[in-house]
């Protein structure tokens, strides 16, 4: 089958152990994203089967309207908002997804957590510079761990944060503020609590119509002036121009980002990267070895399924019998 493989920025997905799944098949990969839709049109005219790497480009009406021959897509990880099934299914074409891990995420995170509180970066980066202990940073020990969502990556966090003598507390659903209690960690009374006594908030929600925008100026504004905003998840729960407003009024007092609203971002003069008080990470929340050979060997296996007439982990079978 003819298979394009999109926006593998390092070319590293031919380096998997896995892309040996992909032998005799006719494969293409494109590492750099096409922002212009009738490019991406043309480059994709003859592919069959797309695989994509997370979210990292939006499958719309109007493209799938000019890919005629394309009959699969493989998801690595989960279908998320760049892709309406409805709309591939209109199309005749199945959606096929895999599983990722909470691994890689989780220890991003906290090591994000950590270089945040450290100070870290500004600290390597006067080194470099030929400065000697220019600034001074804080310890995780004592310190108040807010988690909102206490999902797979939560429940990580909130244990690497027991483990450095940090004190633990869980915003989000009922049932997850429950499953916070029965593991021996704190469930705050309210939204308003959680952010006005984190020294650390983090965040760990899935974007879904519910969460866009969930999290409020307000809420940053009422963060400590020593404060730490981490998120690894999706810009999108914060609304919009929230965190930069809030960082430039010094609350919360630093960020800590992987994840901004358009990906991928090439301008160095982007306004929170310009900000002293912020840490910025290009998306690299599951882009680690481990975890890329767990995506993408499923990815792979779900397109040799097919291949062989016996699709599998398909998110719309109705695109199968049309």
């Amino acid at each position: 089958m003819r298979i394009t493989i999109l926006d593998d920025y390092q070319d590293a997905v031919r380096q998997l152990d896995c892309f040996k799944i992909l032998d005799g098949h006719d494969v293409e990969i494109l590492k750099q994203s096409y922002t212009d839709p009738q490019e991406l049109a043309e480059k994709l005219k003859n592919t069959e089967v797309l695989v994509l790497i997370r979210e990292r480009t939006k499958i719309s009406a109007s493209l799938l309207a000019q890919l005629p021959k394309l009959k699969l897509i493989s998801q690595t990880g989960k279908v998320s908002n760049h892709i309406d099934l409805a709309t591939c299914t209109a199309h005749k074409v199945a959606v096929a997804e895999s599983v990722g891990s909470p691994i890689a995420p989780a220890e991003l995170t906290w090591l994000l957590i950590m270089n945040g509180l450290r100070k870290l970066p500004e600290a390597v980066t006067a080194m470099k510079e030929g400065c000697w202990q220019t600034n001074i940073g804080g310890s995780v020990a004592g310190k108040t761990i807010g988690i909102w969502g206490y999902g797979k990556i939560g429940k990580r966090i909130a244990h690497y944060a027991r483990a450095f003598d940090a004190q633990v507390v869980v915003w989000g659903s009922e049932n997850s503020r429950q499953e916070a209690v029965k593991d021996g960690f704190i469930a705050a009374s309210n939204k308003s609590d959680f952010f006005h006594f984190a020294d650390v908030a983090t965040l760990h929600l899935r974007l879904v119509p519910e969460t866009r925008g969930i999290v409020k100026l307000e809420d940053l504004r009422s963060m400590k002036t020593t404060a730490l905003l981490v998120n690894t998840s999706r810009a999108e729960l914060i609304e919009e121009n929230a965190l930069l407003t809030a960082l430039e009024t010094g609350v919360p007092g630093m960020a800590a980002v992987d994840v901004y609203e358009s990906e991928p971002v090439y301008d160095p003069n982007y306004p929170l990267l310009q900000m002293q008080n912020v840490l910025c990470t290009p998306h690299l929340g599951y882009v680690e070895e481990n975890g890329y050979e767990q995506l993408f060997k499923l990815a792979f296996e779900n397109i040799a399924a097919f291949s062989d007439g016996h699709p599998q982990h398909i998110a719309n079978p109705e695109a199968l019998s049309r």
